[in-house]
């Protein structure tokens, strides 16, 4: 029997977070605030915010999806708007709300890729509340992803933690949570009330060191699944990514590129990928392959979704990072699988 699974057309997967717009400049490098004035090779209006790139992503990747956001009704709102309707994106939870500046934030990248943001803290991404999400979570999917975990401050451990209680309470939903730097120095001890609702929870190296006062990695994520979380997937850039579970630690590598460009949304790629292989009932190790696969497209281009066109090109990156870890990852075998969207049959052995 193929291992293929069949979904319906209107099944989507739903995601929480902020959309905005993006001014991104590069490269620079450290004479910029002493020349005054700088020609850049690329000046590029964007759009972006967490919740808009894994949502864009995965639609380019061929799956439906809800966005639970709000955005300003102004100039900035209307275009992000406008551009979620033109590509497909479901906007019956999008909030535009009136005397509210839609966040724009200025991205500098330098000669690696690297970035640096200006942003602006009473912008629309930092005013996203519990009371814009709570009214529409019963008809969310059944894999949910929070995306801005410490992005708004009124968001806080409280909030957070009815919220994650309220998408938890339909049996089998699946909770996925992406997040940023801890702004105010919150610790794992003090997120316990709310990790026991997370089923993957994905920090990079920064943003987990700040959570905890262990030395390492390793000893971060195990209080983190001492908290609750059933699996943790730290992001390592260039390295892919080291997982860690209550039975198995591993390392999962990424798809090779030489050709970095700019940063900008490469962990949000990583998460719609990882969301995609969820879609589509895949084993971790698998959903892993494609986070990985589509975030070495992410970087290729500027902007944070641009190097995502279609599911072709991560489709075959995955292919032959799947080849070549045939043996297992890190000697976890893994097995022989298909991906098959319902949009295209393409088979992926």
């Amino acid at each position: 029997m193929k291992d293929v699974m069949v979904y319906k057309m209107n099944e989507k997967i739903t995601v929480i977070g902020p959309a905005i717009i993006d001014v991104l400049a590069g490269p620079i490098n450290e004479n910029l605030f002493k020349a005054g004035t700088m020609p850049m090779d690329n000046i590029k209006l964007s759009f972006g915010g967490n919740a808009y790139n894994e949502a864009t992503t995965l639609l380019h990747l061929g799956v439906p999806v809800d966005l639970i956001t709000k955005i300003g009704n102004d100039e900035a709102g209307h275009r992000i708007l406008k551009k979620m309707n033109e590509i497909g994106i479901d906007t019956e939870h999008v909030i535009c709300q009136d005397e509210l500046a839609t966040s724009i934030n200025i991205v500098l990248f330098d000669a690696n890729g690297e970035r640096r943001f200006l942003t602006n803290p009473k912008g629309s991404q930092r005013c996203l509340a519990e009371e814009d999400i709570v009214c529409v979570l019963d008809t969310c999917s059944d894999i949910v992803c929070f995306t801005c975990m410490f992005i708004s401050p009124l968001l806080d451990i409280e909030a957070m933690t009815r919220l994650f209680a309220k998408i938890k309470e339909k049996p089998g939903r699946t909770l996925v949570v992406d997040m940023t730097k801890a702004k105010n120095g919150e610790k794992i001890e003090d997120l316990k009330p709310l990790l026991k609702y997370v089923d993957y929870i994905l920090p990079n190296h920064e943003e987990i060191k700040l959570l905890s006062n262990c030395q390492t990695d390793k000893a971060r994520a195990e209080e983190l699944l001492e908290a609750g979380v059933k699996c943790v997937i730290i992001k390592t850039g260039r390295n892919g990514c080291n997982v860690y579970t209550k039975d198995k630690e591993y390392q999962v590598g990424t798809f090779e590129t030489k050709n970095v460009v700019d940063t900008t949304g490469a962990g949000d790629c990583f998460a719609a990928g990882f969301l995609y292989g969820l879609y589509y009932k895949k084993d971790i190790e698998e959903c892993l392959l494609m986070a990985n696969a589509t975030a070495s497209c992410c970087v290729e281009c500027v902007g944070a979704t641009e190097g995502i066109v279609s599911d072709e090109e991560p489709l075959r990156r995955y292919k032959i990072l799947k080849e070549n870890s045939r043996g297992g990852i890190n000697g976890n075998r893994q097995k022989k699988s298909v991906f098959e969207s319902p949009f295209k049959y393409d088979r992926i052995g």
